[in-house]
């Protein structure tokens, strides 16, 4: 049996980088430490005499070549484009420890002699960016003292300079406020994937799926059920991790008892097995979100299907619709519940001049988040700008004519200018 195509790109499509650098500039690698002795790696593109740079940091995906780099630096903005101490992967990505890895960038920077640092938060860029602007600008003892899982990580310990600018491009509410959205509330079981409650199943005929190129259609009192059993699936999941989290911790108490030393040597082998064995999560069916098959819902220009694939129903099931995680990181990152790294929560503290610029055809962020992070914004300067093109900027089937990296470029560089002093000419 031969299955249908359902990737929305090519394999081995390269989603966000340039295809030709600024011109003229040498970049420099540079190699940091954050304040807890974890390394980062990032790449600076100068041309020399810049007062102000942007910077970027995704929590996994690698920006050090990202499309917006040549437009900015050959309009009289440096670039410094970091990777955090997770590339690649989010498998055990903690966001109150990449807040340690964006103040290291902010140090270096400022010991660089930068005049104003500002912040692009691409993507899941935005919402690390408004959790690391909301501690900068927290006045310690009051910053967070521990992680989402409740393991000790004091930020008033660490020097966190703030920024001076944002830019939130194409960026959702959070890794966990996003999830939630596309998660499959009809698994009963999280260690069975095919595990389904057919009342829920927003896949089946029943329920208002319809097999493309037809366009589903759901009732309010459905989508209603569906999201709300949403909220429970992931109030289920921490709570699993929770339990693995508590489970672990017993046993590095009894290893770290007095009396540990007296038990025989098989039984502290085994204890201490326990302590440092780590369980993982596989959260499976993250690509069901009912508004990827009804466009009605959250109306945009974008084209039928999710993120990453035109057959969500097939997508949903496949290796791609499986998270494996750390509890910790689930707790972190991805659960709307837990997670600190939620934009609409941090920005009442992102009070500096920021610009909201969203794409029209983006199958991931639909225009309703970039319009509700700019109604909260609390700056006196804020700006909303839509291009049109997909969440990567690119030309969607539906827009062929579409400049839209270009045209984003354009609207940062105007903003920028109107704003912030460019390169000593």
């Amino acid at each position: 049996m031969t299955m249908p195509r359902w990737g929305r790109y090519p394999m081995g499509t390269d989603f966000v980088s340039f295809d030709r650098g600024p011109t003229g500039v040498m970049p420099e690698i540079v190699m940091l430490k954050a304040a807890d002795g974890v390394g980062s790696r990032c790449v600076l593109y100068a041309k020399g005499g810049e007062r102000t740079i942007v910077c970027i940091m995704h929590p996994r995906a690698d920006m050090t070549r990202h499309y917006a780099i040549p437009y900015l630096v050959d309009g009289g903005y440096a670039f410094f484009a970091q990777e955090s101490r997770w590339p690649g992967t989010d498998m055990a990505t903690v966001h109150e420890q990449l807040v340690a890895d964006v103040a290291a960038a902010m140090t270096f920077l400022r010991e660089r002699k930068f005049e104003s640092v500002v912040l692009l938060g691409n993507s899941g860029a935005g919402s690390l960016y408004c959790l690391y602007q909301a501690q900068a600008t927290t006045v310690p003892p009051h910053r967070l003292t521990d992680t989402a899982a409740g393991d000790s990580y004091d930020l008033n310990t660490f020097d966190l300079p703030p920024a001076h600018g944002i830019i939130l491009l194409g960026a959702h509410l959070g890794a966990g406020r996003i999830l939630q959205t596309e998660l499959d509330p009809s698994v009963l079981d999280e260690r069975d994937p095919h595990s389904c409650d057919p009342d829920l199943d927003m896949y089946s005929v029943a329920n208002g799926f319809r097999e493309p190129p037809q366009l589903s259609s759901y009732s309010e009192e459905f989508l209603s059920r569906y999201r709300a059993a949403q909220h429970v699936r992931v109030a289920r999941i921490d709570a699993i991790a929770r339990g693995y989290i508590a489970e672990q911790r017993y046993f590095q108490q009894l290893v770290g008892e007095p009396a540990f030393e007296t038990l025989p040597v098989e039984k502290k082998r085994l204890l201490r097995r326990h302590a440092v064995a780590g369980r993982t999560l596989n959260v499976h069916r993250i690509d069901a979100n009912p508004a990827t098959v009804d466009l009605s819902l959250n109306p945009s220009t974008r084209g039928y299907g999710s993120l990453m694939s035109t057959r969500p129903d097939i997508s949903n099931y496949s290796d791609a619709g499986t998270k494996i995680l750390t509890p910790r990181a689930w707790l972190s990152s991805w659960s709307a519940l837990s997670s600190r790294a939620s934009v609409l929560d941090n920005l009442p503290k992102v009070e500096i001049p920021t610009l909201v610029l969203s794409y029209t055809g983006d199958n991931a962020i639909h225009p309703h988040n970039s319009q509700t992070i700019f109604e909260q914004s609390p700056a006196p300067d804020k700006k909303r700008a839509e291009v049109d093109a997909d969440h990567f900027g690119l030309a969607p089937a539906s827009m062929p004519d579409s400049n839209g990296r270009r045209g984003a470029a354009t609207i940062m560089l105007d903003w920028l200018r109107n704003r912030f002093p460019a390169r000593d000419q």
